[in-house]
């Protein structure tokens, strides 16, 4: 059984040409940010993480489930949310 991948990757101009013709489920309302400029982006790069440690976690049913209906990666994603509490609070 081959599932429809849920992740969609387009360029900027292809979201635009997308709403312009009402096929995104953007809302109408909804901001636009501001460009982050050539400058950010020519200084920009990935910082990963020095290691892992795999653990064993429980998790409530729920959480893990929520996570996984946003598609692949989804213990990235809950790495990330655990990454940012920890910033915000050091």
């Amino acid at each position: 059984m081959s599932e429809k991948p849920t992740i969609a990757r387009h360029s900027l101009s292809a979201v635009r040409a997308m709403r312009a013709r009402g096929e995104d489920k953007t809302r109408a309302d909804a901001p636009e940010a501001e460009s982050l400029g050539a400058a950010f982006w020519k200084s920009a790069h990935v910082r990963m993480p020095a290691g892992k440690t795999s653990v064993h976690l429980r998790v409530d049913t729920d959480i893990v489930e929520w996570f996984k209906t946003r598609g692949k990666g989804h213990l990235t994603r809950m790495n990330a949310v655990l990454r940012a509490y920890v910033d915000a609070h050091k």
